[in-house]
């Protein structure tokens, strides 16, 4: 087990919710947050321990809720506060834990300290938020900023869409010549950090379990950042150690190696940043003329990916965790494009790799992007990933008894369904199900077993590693073709006894020496040796 770490993450398997979109209780056609608590013996029956809701506070909704009006406040469209602490604690009546998603880089043009940021005169609130000193000055090159927008002489900068200001942290070396830059230690960033601790343990006083960190690399603005933006996060986890040792942060960093030396306890790997987890599920959707390795008409190989994980897994053991997502609410669907074959092998992967899985809501069935869908809320391209949840063949989907005209998005009328999958022998959801009891089950397949990578060869399949935890060994093999494969490589093992303890029934001989594999098309297998 990782030192200072939740007793709770070594063993969890987290199921993302985007809340509009998962279960409306009230029939206004949005998801909420009763929606949710009704689920959780479906989520806790599929095996998932815990669970990160994309952002459910008080927001103008430009940005789907990551442009927040008030950090202290559900957002009435999804209940209240109330609503939210009864979730907590239904969850921790089943063993599950709940994060939220906190937005620490910006807040929205209509959040109230950003209304009297705005004001000429000076106030609490003036350095709440990063504004240069001239309606015609920019802030610089990496800043975009705003200008005329209100009676205040500046410009502000928006850490994503104009409607989301940077809240002022500081720059990592202020500009002498530019006075409107602030130090680490100036009034205005010290105060937005308080702020900050403020937020995250009135939630975490309430019963929430931690948070998903939006943007956590975007605080500090300018050169010479990075060794500041540490400090923030660094001083958030003594926080937490010191006070909330059982809860958790982990990253939108997207550099697990960087942002767990910054004191997350995880990180994702994703779509941004190194190309890694690009290329083995989403080159196609990301990269043009590139194959991911998870494309059963192969082109793709999986040894970019692993020499970048090797390199950051060096980094993280002992340290925190590694998240490699089915997917989230900003990625193109896992399902678009492939069968339910070729998924069950990518959640094969997925849940008997270190670190800690996350599952999308929908993915477990093998949802499609609706990428005939209209933006919405500003979603645009990412829109499609966020269409309603399909629970059976009621209107609707099963996701509200709105109006279809009310759905806060079209529901895919002829795409898969939770009720149908758990009903059906050798389904996604079944074998989704089956694979995360075997990873409770055994703990070499958790987050703690150890890793060796067996067999990876460039432009070939397939890929076969390790784990072990306590003397106990399994072997993982992953054929995501649709051919036949074989793989031999060097193996040292005192005894030829191995098992199949789940997979397609592929064929494993082990010497003292050696181990010879021979795979089925698109097929994948998990081996006691």
């Amino acid at each position: 087990m990782k030192k200072k770490m939740p007793g709770w993450l070594s063993n969890a398997v987290f199921y993302e919710i985007y809340p509009q979109s998962f279960k409306d209780t009230n029939g206004d056609g949005i998801g909420d947050l009763k929606g949710i608590t009704s689920k959780l013996d479906y989520i806790k029956g599929l095996g998932c321990t815990a669970i990160w809701i994309n952002p459910c506070f008080v927001s103008p909704f430009q940005d789907a809720g990551y442009d927040i009006a008030d950090y202290y406040k559900v957002a009435p469209r999804y209940g209240s506060n109330a609503d939210l602490k009864k979730l907590f604690k239904e969850a921790h009546n089943r063993g599950m834990r709940v994060i939220l998603d906190l937005v620490p880089g910006h807040t929205s043009i209509q959040h109230p300290w950003f209304k009297q940021s705005c004001e000429p005169k000076r106030n609490k609130y003036t350095d709440r938020f990063i504004w240069t000193d001239g309606t015609f000055i920019t802030a610089m090159p990496e800043c975009r900023s705003i200008s005329g927008y209100c009676d205040r002489v500046g410009q502000y900068v928006v850490n994503f869409f104009y409607s989301q200001p940077a809240l002022n942290y500081g720059f990592g070396r202020p500009d002498p010549k530019k006075k409107w830059q602030q130090g680490y230690n100036d009034p205005g960033p010290k105060s937005t950090r308080a702020e900050l601790k403020k937020i995250m343990r009135f939630w975490l006083d309430m019963g929430a379990d931690g948070f998903r960190v939006d943007m956590a690399a975007s605080l500090m603005k300018g050169p010479k950042s990075s060794r500041y933006i540490n400090k923030i996060w660094r001083e958030i986890r003594q926080m937490l150690d010191r006070d909330y040792p059982e809860a958790m942060i982990v990253s939108e960093w997207g550099s697990p190696d960087r942002a767990i030396k910054a004191g997350f306890h995880c990180d994702f790997m994703l779509h941004f940043g190194p190309p890694a987890y690009n290329s083995l599920f989403r080159y196609e959707t990301e990269t043009k003329n590139k194959k991911s390795f998870f494309n059963r008409k192969g082109g793709g190989s999986v040894v970019e990916f692993v020499d970048y994980y090797k390199e950051i897994y060096k980094e993280a053991d002992k340290k925190g965790y590694i998240c490699i997502p089915s997917g989230n609410h900003d990625m193109f669907r896992l399902g678009s494009g492939r069968t339910d074959a070729d998924l069950k092998v990518i959640f094969a992967f997925l849940l008997t790799m270190p670190g800690v899985p996350f599952v999308y809501a929908g993915d477990e069935i093998g949802m499609k992007h609706n990428v005939k869908v209209r933006s919405k809320e500003g979603g645009f391209e990412r829109t499609g990933a966020r269409t309603p949840m399909q629970w059976d063949s009621s209107k609707n989907k099963g996701f509200s008894k709105a109006v279809p005209g009310k759905l806060y998005l079209p529901v895919d009328k002829k795409g898969p369904e939770v009720e149908k999958q758990m009903n059906t022998e050798g389904s996604l959801w079944q074998t989704v199900k089956r694979l995360i009891a075997l990873r409770h089950k055994i703990p070499a397949l958790s987050s703690d077993g150890s890793f060796k990578v067996l067999y990876a060869r460039h432009r070939k399949s397939p890929f076969v590693y390790e784990r072990e935890l306590s003397g106990q060994k399994y072997i993982i093999a992953v054929n995501p073709l649709a051919k036949k494969v074989k793989a031999v490589f060097p193996y040292k093992k005192h005894n030829s006894y191995t098992c199949e303890v789940e997979g397609s029934g592929n064929e494993l001989k082990l010497s003292k020496s050696r181990v010879s594999i021979a795979m089925g098309p698109v097929s994948y297998s998990i081996y006691k040796v």
